[in-house]
């Protein structure tokens, strides 16, 4: 499987702003991936601190 995770950080952020909205996101998805089976096709919506659709993961199979 590959796992995949894109994440748009808005440009107008500080350095330090986006290193830790980067950080909350990673550290809040790393918790709930728990909670799919990570099979191909797995995936959802990521979104920022405040509630903005920043990004999505998703779950491919090892050649897509």
């Amino acid at each position: 499987m590959k796992f995949v995770l894109e994440v748009t950080m808005d440009e107008g952020m500080s350095a330090e702003d986006r290193a830790g909205e980067l950080g909350r996101i990673l550290r809040y998805w790393g918790g709930n991936v728990r909670h799919y089976a990570l099979l191909p096709g797995d995936g959802s919506a990521v979104y920022d601190s405040e509630y903005r659709e920043v990004g999505r993961w998703a779950v491919e199979d090892q050649a897509g």
